[in-house]
């Protein structure tokens, strides 16, 4: 055989002769003849697939330059509204050269964050080096891994920790950044699948520590989800410089009886809310109510290193040992926190309602409050029951009273409007101090939180609406009515249920309302909840106005929460240039020109969010469970796959998977439209809804996983088929059932060993 080069070599030889690239230019180069050449095929792929070349129609280049057809991805925007974007993949000397993305009309809003395959051009400027032009959208984030590091003799493999993954991933070793065996790291994908189906490579981008650490929970899914958790230096930096607001400009709002009403463990406080009987006499039995939120974009000005972060993050992220904030604490927890007997800048809607409980006028203020008190729910709650504690007896009268006085008129309101009404427990896991699992509960819910929602949606509607009359540009919060397709799936739900839901009309949250109804009080009371919330379509922020179905309004904006949405911000901005209340923290020019941008990125951002918040609930619960393998449980089939049976279990809410070879020594036939798995010999079915007791098998905290194994169904044992017999329906689905059900398994043992 004859004498291979060294990669430093092939890469060199490259760079020399830019010109002659082709593997039989390289071949020849290096007098490479017969059964050689398949070596030299598989460098030149190791050295593509690590990113040191490029290939284009069969020749390699240097990695130094960028090629004219490049995935990049899109950073935020700078402090002049400008986009740029870096390379997906650098290897060259240095940093990465900077790539101007100038996007042209009719081109596809694209976000901070997301990737884009691009045309280049070498521009020779000392400014950036290239300007980018879309060519097409190919996804939001590098295919990132958070997995178990298990070393082998060179490199080694990472586990996925996530459900939705089994297959493992190879690392050389100079790619390792020195992870230990049994260490969780964060990875990308450092080249392509192999043709032979071997496991991709990878490269560990961060050492995470110990997986088994109390604390290790939440972190796994911040870093999974890509959700930033460190601010830059520059935006600590401008946090830190920030100096409480003056009266400057701003109403006297102190005397105002305001309150904040939040959880017991809130750890900032952005609503305060009053109420007091109208004095008009042409508005009888009438009441006045205050919503005053904190005027966050006095702090955060449009195109400041704060206003990019936040842009980017798009929103707090809430975890039960940890908040990932959207601003730094210095504000989020203190300068823009409505704290008792502080002053702190609002902006404050004041809405007058009739006897009836409608909105019959409202005006916007910006000014300065003092908070009487901060309350928890159960405080107020205790009070309005006439039990008030020590802080609460004395605001009875000005405060308590004619609050849940206004809350009585509302209800009439929301009575008529009939938006969505679920019911759907919020579970509480609580943590010991060192992170561990003490309990996991469903929270009370009182009429407090019911007046707080009512008064926030309220003042939203007035935002959207004030700033329609003033013909502000804003980002309305959307939710569109369900798709036929959807409706449906819940029909036929609501059918095996012994309910009924009306067909041919046009839908309104009435009908589903007296839905719920008939379900309500019944054993499929929770089914039907469920099943009506994921009929519904994902709620998002637009520049247009589409409505809100599920609250059943025609116009809605957020703007009740600007220190953990971007999207209450963009809308305080609006109404701050519309009232002409000052012009260096109104909505910007650039606001308004990538409004269309922004709505899409924090739409992804609260998606984000609501996953890793997701994830990281049963990742607890599993690991709440893993103490009680081989108890049982009762519970009701949720969902139905290929591979078995979902059972959301009663006494904490946990989902686990019922593998299809815990049902029955029998084939499975799956019915996607009915959603069923059906025994070929028993006859044994099983369908959503279905009432269950069943074991746990396994419970696996890294990946939040449950295997249970079936006891009984519907209040009987379960009678298996005849095992070896094989039953008379189509052979390749229930197989691949099996095999599916089984890969699961293997991959839960594989990650606890």
């Amino acid at each position: 055989m004859n004498q291979l080069p060294t990669r430093q070599q092939i890469l060199d030889w490259i760079a020399d002769n830019p010109d002659a690239t082709a593997k039989r230019d390289i071949a020849k180069a290096f007098d490479i003849k017969g059964a050689a050449r398949i070596e030299l095929k598989r460098m030149l792929k190791d050295l593509e697939g690590e990113g040191l070349l490029g290939r284009r129609r069969g020749a390699y280049r240097d990695a130094g330059k960028l090629p004219p057809v490049t995935a990049v991805q899109i950073l935020p925007p700078d402090a002049d509204g400008d986009i740029f974007a870096k390379p997906v993949e650098w290897q060259g000397e240095g940093a990465a050269p900077r790539i101007l993305f100038a996007p042209r009309d009719g081109d596809p809003a694209v976000g901070a964050g997301e990737r884009i395959l691009a045309r280049l051009v070498e521009t020779g400027g000392e400014d950036h080096q290239y300007q980018a032009r879309l060519i097409r959208r190919i996804g939001t984030v590098a295919h990132k891994i958070v997995g178990i590091f298990r070393k082998e003799a060179e490199g080694g493999r990472i586990l996925p920790i996530d459900k939705g993954q089994d297959r493992t991933w190879r690392v050389r070793g100079d790619a390792t950044q020195g992870a230990q065996d049994g260490e969780l790291v964060e990875a990308e994908q450092a080249g392509p699948r192999d043709r032979m189906g071997s496991a991709p490579w990878a490269r560990v981008t961060d050492r995470l520590g110990d997986p088994s650490a109390p604390r290790a929970v939440s972190l796994i899914a911040i870093h999974q989800h890509g959700i930033p958790d460190d601010f830059p230096d520059e935006v600590i930096a401008e946090a830190d410089a920030a100096k409480p607001a003056t009266m400057t400009g701003r109403e006297d709002l102190r005397p105002l009886p305001l309150v904040t009403i939040d959880p017991a463990d809130a750890r900032d406080h952005d609503d305060a809310v009053a109420a007091m009987p109208d004095d008009d006499p042409r508005n009888e039995g009438g009441m006045v109510i205050w919503v005053a939120i904190a005027d966050v974009a006095h702090y955060v000005r449009p195109g400041t290193p704060l206003d990019r972060e936040a842009r980017h993050r798009g929103n707090s992220s809430y975890f039960p040992d940890r908040v990932v904030p959207m601003l730094p604490d210095v504000l989020s927890g203190d300068l823009c926190s409505l704290h008792e007997g502080v002053d702190r800048p609002v902006i404050a809607v004041r809405m007058r309602l009739d006897a009836s409980g409608e909105k019959i006028a409202h005006d916007f203020h910006r000014g300065m409050m003092r908070s009487a008190a901060s309350l928890s729910y159960e405080q107020a709650q205790a009070a309005a029951d006439g039990s008030p504690d020590a802080q609460a007896a004395p605001l009875m009268d000005d405060v308590i009273r004619p609050l849940f006085a206004a809350y009585e008129l509302l209800k009439k309101a929301r009575a008529r409007r009939q938006p969505l009404d679920l019911d759907l427990p919020e579970r509480k896991i609580v943590l010991t101090e060192d992170g561990r699992v003490q309990s996991v509960n469903f929270r009370d819910r009182f009429d407090a939180h019911r007046l707080i929602e009512e008064f926030m949606i309220l003042a939203n509607v007035a935002a959207a609406e004030e700033l329609t009359r003033l013909r502000r540009p804003l980002l309305f919060r959307i939710h569109e009515e369900p798709s036929p397709e959807k409706l449906d799936a819940l029909r036929e739900v609501a059918e095996a249920s012994g309910f009924s839901l009306a067909r041919g009309q046009v839908l309104q949250t009435s009908q589903l309302n007296r839905l719920l109804g008939q379900a309500e009080g019944t054993d499929f009371d929770e089914l039907i909840n469920i099943s009506t919330l994921r009929s519904m379509t994902q709620a998002y922020y637009h520049p247009a106005n589409f409505g809100h179905f599920g609250l059943a309004l025609k116009s809605y904006a957020h703007f009740t929460s600007p220190i953990r949405r971007y999207s209450d911000l963009i809308v305080h901005r609006a109404l701050i240039s519309g009232h002409d209340w000052a012009k260096s923290d109104g909505l910007s020019a650039a606001d308004i020109e990538m409004l269309e941008q922004t709505a899409e990125q924090i739409s992804n951002t609260e998606r984000r969010s609501m996953a890793a918040e997701r994830d990281t609930t049963d990742r607890y619960l599993a690991a709440f469970l893993s103490e009680r393998i081989g108890a049982e449980f009762t519970g009701r089939i949720s969902g139905i796959q290929r591979f078995g049976a979902f059972v959301k279990l009663d006494e904490t809410g946990a989902d686990g998977l019922l593998p299809i070879r815990e049902i029955g020594n029998e084939y499975f036939h799956y019915d996607r439209d009915a959603q069923t798995l059906v025994g070929s010999e028993t006859g044994t079915r099983l369908g959503v809804g279905q009432r269950v007791k069943v074991r746990l098998a396994e419970a696996i905290p890294l990946t939040g996983g449950l295997t249970l194994e079936l006891v009984e169904l519907d209040g009987k044992g379960i009678v298996a088929g005849a095992k070896g017999k094989r039953g008379k329906g189509p052979r390749r689905k229930p197989a691949r059932a099996a095999r599916e059900g089984e890969a699961r398994a293997r991959k839960l043992r594989r990650i606890r060993h």
